[in-house]
């Protein structure tokens, strides 16, 4: 199993310009208490993830701003409801250009509303585990129509046309714990 990345502190964008500010098209992973966080870290360990100590994702889309999967469906929030909570960020990791950027947030910001599913883990780890019923759960985890946090988090790239990972995985097939492994 890999080293745990370092979280870092949530960096608020009102600090001023500095290299670890996020910006319009960045995301971050971060760490999520409670019984939602404790489902998630079970879906992630039948996924093959482990114990990953990343549970959620999210898009900074600019203005202070993100957008996050919810279960009530996609969101818009302050980035300030995450100060003080450890957070890996892409900020500086991974390269992007203005326009990348600004595609990546449009592309966020295009999700709001698009429903969560937690059935995406199970579809997630029945593939994993090579159970009946490839195709029908490929489609299904691919679908825009319902997402987690990590699949809104690289569909939102993918619309953007940044491809995070090259190992040629299924769309949508992305947990928090594969984009923490990714900024680490």
């Amino acid at each position: 199993m890999p080293d745990t990345p370092s979280p870092l502190p949530l960096p608020t964008p009102s600090s001023g310009p500095s290299s670890s500010a996020p910006l319009p098209g960045d995301f971050a992973v971060v760490r999520m208490g409670g019984s939602s966080g404790r489902l998630i870290r079970i879906g992630q360990f039948l996924n093959g993830d482990g114990f990953a100590d990343y549970e959620h994702a999210f898009v900074c889309v600019g203005d202070g701003q993100l957008v996050e999967a919810q279960p009530g469906g996609a969101v818009l929030r302050p980035l300030s409801e995450y100060d003080g909570r450890p957070a890996l960020w892409s900020t500086g990791r991974i390269p992007l250009t203005d326009e990348q950027r600004a595609a990546v947030a449009a592309a966020a910001r295009s999700c709001l509303g698009t429903p969560y599913s937690f059935a995406d883990y199970l579809a997630l780890a029945a593939v994993r585990l090579h159970l009946p019923g490839g195709a029908p759960l490929r489609r299904f985890v691919a679908s825009t129509k319902h997402m987690i946090c990590s699949q809104l988090v690289d569909q939102c790239y993918q619309d953007a046309g940044v491809h995070l990972f090259t190992d040629h995985r299924w769309p949508g097939y992305v947990t928090p714990a594969d984009l923490a492994r990714l900024l680490s």
